[in-house]
C-alpha cells in the first residue's frame, strides 16, 4: 500500500449530513438547493417551504408544536400514516422564504434541535419551484 493509498483509505466520503466548510450547509440541503436550481427557481424570490419533522409520540409532537410556531412557522401535527403507525408528524411551513445558504442552515439547525429537544427527527425540507 502507497502513501496515498492510506491516506485515501483514512478519509471518509461525504454524507449527506456533512457539512459543507465554506458554507456550512448540509450535504443533503445543498442537493435540494441545486435541484431548485436545475427547475428553474429564481431564488432571490420568496417561496412556500415546508419542514417535516416526526415524533413516536402525538404528545411529543405537541410539545414541539408551540416552540416552532414561536419562531415564525406555521405548523400542523398530522396523525401516522398507515405505512408508519408510530410515527407523528409536525410541518412546519412558511409562504414568504428567500432560500439561501443563510436562511437554510438557520432553519434546518433551529428545526433540528427542537427534534433533539422532544425525541423527535427532522427529516428534511422542500420548496416550491
Amino acid at each position: 500500500m502507497g502513501l496515498f493509498d492510506r491516506w485515501r483509505s483514512r478519509r471518509r466520503p461525504p454524507g449527506a449530513d456533512d457539512r459543507s466548510p465554506r458554507l456550512g450547509l448540509k450535504a443533503k440541503d445543498l442537493a435540494v438547493l441545486a435541484q431548485l436550481v436545475h427547475a428553474g427557481a429564481d431564488l432571490s424570490q420568496p417561496r412556500h417551504v415546508l419542514h417535516y419533522l416526526h415524533f413516536s409520540t402525538e404528545e411529543a409532537a405537541r410539545r414541539a408544536e408551540p416552540e416552532a410556531r414561536a419562531a415564525g412557522w406555521e405548523v400542523e401535527v398530522r396523525p401516522p400514516l398507515p405505512a408508519y403507525p408510530d410515527l407523528w408528524s409536525l410541518i412546519c411551513q412558511r409562504h414568504d422564504v428567500v432560500v439561501n445558504p443563510d436562511t437554510v442552515r438557520e432553519s434546518h439547525d433551529l428545526l433540528q434541535a427542537l427534534a433533539d429537544r422532544h425525541g423527535g427527527e427532522y427529516d428534511g425540507w422542500e420548496a416550491a419551484v
